[in-house]
C-alpha cells in the first residue's frame, strides 16, 4: 500500500456480516478518490465503480446484500469499491475553483488507486457510467484489467437525446441543486417502471431508498461526473483491442438498452457474454440482483474462481437451470473461447 501520508482511513458503520469495510481517500494526480475497501487484501482484487449520482452503497448494496452473491464474491475477491470524486458518504460539496475532470481523468484516478494499493491486475465491476469509465480504464491500461463485469454499460459518444437529456440535469443542478425534477430524471435512468410505480402502485423500497440517498449527494460533485461522462469520447473501436473477458448485463426496459447490445456486437465474440434481463432498468445492480448470480458463477469459474453455494439456486431468485441458454452451461462456453450469450432471464417465479 502507498505512504500512510497519501490517505486517511475511516472505519465505516456499516456492516456486512463478519466483515467491515475501511475507507481511504486517496490522493491522486486529479483529486481525491475515496476507496472502501472490504475483505481479505490478500485475495486478488475486484474493484467497483457506479452510475452518475451513486456511490457504493446506493448502486451495488443490492447485489452485495445477496447472501449468494455475497459469499460468491467475498469468497474469492477483495472488494475495492472506488467512487466518483465528491460521490463518497459525507463528501463535501466541490469547491468552484476546482478544475473540471474528463473521462480520461477518471481513469487515469483508477491507475492512481491501485498503484497506491500495490495492485496489478484486477476484476472491474461497473454500472453505465461507472461501466464506461471502467471500460475506458481496460482499453488505456489492458494489462491492469483481469476481466469486465458491465451493467447496462456505455461505449459511445451520447446521442443528442442523451446529451440534451444531461444538459437539462447539469443546468438544473448548477441553479437548483438535487431538486425533484433532477431525482426523478435520475431514477428513470436507474429502474423500470414497474418498480417506479404510478398513481395506483406505489414505488418499490428499493426506489424509495435511492430517492433519499440521493437526497445526500452534493449538487456539484454531480455535476462534475455528470459533465465528464457528457462529454465521453466514442471508445467502440478500441473495444476489439481488450484483452479481457467480459460479461455484460442489461436490463431489458433500460434506457441504455440499444447501446448495450451495440458495445456486444463490437466486442470479441470469442471472450464476451452477454445477459439481457427482463423487467429490469438499467441498475440490476439493485433492482434485479439474484439474476446476475448464475452468470457470475460460470464466468468466474473460467478464472478458477469459485464458491459452490449450498443451494445452486437461491429460493429467492427468479433464475433456474432451465431459464439460462444451454450455451452458458458448455465447456466452452466459459473455457478459452467464451461464446457470446444472450440470455433472457423470465422474471415469473
Amino acid at each position: 500500500m502507498g505512504d500512510s501520508s497519501d490517505s486517511v482511513s475511516v472505519d465505516i458503520d456499516m456492516e456486512t456480516p463478519s466483515f467491515s469495510r475501511k475507507e481511504h481517500m486517496v490522493k491522486t494526480t486529479h483529486g481525491i478518490v475515496s476507496v472502501a475497501v472490504l475483505g481479505d487484501t490478500d485475495k486478488p482484487a475486484l474493484i467497483t465503480y457506479p452510475d452518475i449520482a451513486l456511490n457504493y452503497v446506493s448502486c451495488f448494496q443490492g447485489l452485495f446484500f445477496s447472501p449468494e452473491a455475497f459469499s460468491l464474491l467475498i469468497h474469492n475477491f477483495c472488494i475495492y469499491h472506488i467512487s466518483p470524486p465528491g460521490h463518497e458518504l459525507g463528501a463535501a460539496a466541490a469547491s468552484s475553483d476546482e478544475f473540471e475532470l474528463s473521462a480520461d481523468d477518471l481513469a487515469d484516478q483508477i491507475v492512481e488507486v491501485l498503484d497506491f494499493y500495490g495492485l496489478t491486475a484486477v476484476m472491474c465491476m461497473g454500472v453505465t457510467a461507472g461501466a464506461y469509465i471502467l471500460t475506458l480504464f481496460a482499453t488505456k491500461y489492458p494489462k491492469r484489467a483481469m476481466g469486465l463485469i458491465l451493467v447496462s454499460p456505455l461505449c459511445k459518444s451520447p446521442s443528442w437525446t442523451e446529451w440534451l437529456c444531461n444538459k437539462l440535469m447539469s443546468n438544473l443542478l448548477y441553479y437548483c441543486g438535487m431538486c425533484t425534477l433532477v431525482k426523478e430524471v435520475l431514477l428513470i435512468r436507474y429502474f423500470s417502471k414497474e418498480v417506479r410505480g404510478n398513481v395506483e402502485v406505489p414505488e418499490a423500497d428499493v426506489v424509495q431508498t435511492c430517492r433519499r440517498l440521493l437526497c445526500e449527494r452534493q449538487s456539484p460533485n454531480v455535476l462534475r461526473f455528470l459533465k465528464a461522462i457528457n462529454g465521453r469520447p466514442d471508445i467502440t473501436e478500441s473495444l476489439m483491442k481488450l484483452q479481457c473477458r467480459s460479461l455484460i448485463f442489461v436490463g431489458e426496459n433500460s434506457p441504455f438498452h440499444y447501446e448495450s447490445l451495440h458495445m456486444t456486437s463490437k466486442l470479441d465474440r470469442r471472450f464476451s457474454a452477454l445477459v439481457e434481463v427482463q423487467s429490469c432498468g438499467s441498475m440490476v445492480t439493485e433492482e434485479q440482483p439474484d439474476a446476475m448470480l448464475i452468470p457470475l458463477e460460470y464466468f468466474l469459474m473460467r478464472y478458477g474462481f469459485y464458491r459452490p453455494s449450498q443451494s445452486n439456486v437461491s429460493p429467492r431468485s427468479p433464475l433456474s437451470p432451465t431459464s439460462i441458454s444451454p450455451e452458458l452451461f458448455s465447456p466452452e462456453s466459459m473455457g478459452l473461447k467464451l461464446k457470446p450469450i444472450k440470455t433472457r432471464i423470465c422474471m415469473e417465479v
